[in-house]
């Protein structure tokens, strides 16, 4: 999933749990999904903020190159 994706699906099971229609059971599940995709989109976020791009210019062209 995008980090995008796990946002959203995080926003739905908020809103699921502020319902208040779910059974315990239910709600521990929900938080448990919501607890690995927290996990997930920090891990991606991380990833995001260690790469550093500079722009190059070669041959008349622009370029992104990892430093």
């Amino acid at each position: 999933m995008k980090f995008e994706e796990n946002l959203a699906e995080i926003d739905e099971i908020i809103e699921r749990l502020e319902s208040g229609d779910l059974s315990l059971a239910d709600s521990i599940k929900e938080y448990e999904t919501a607890m690995k995709l927290l996990k997930k989109s920090s891990d991606l976020l991380n990833k995001a903020e260690g790469k550093v791009l500079k722009v190059v210019e070669k041959d008349d062209e622009i370029l992104l190159e990892e430093v």
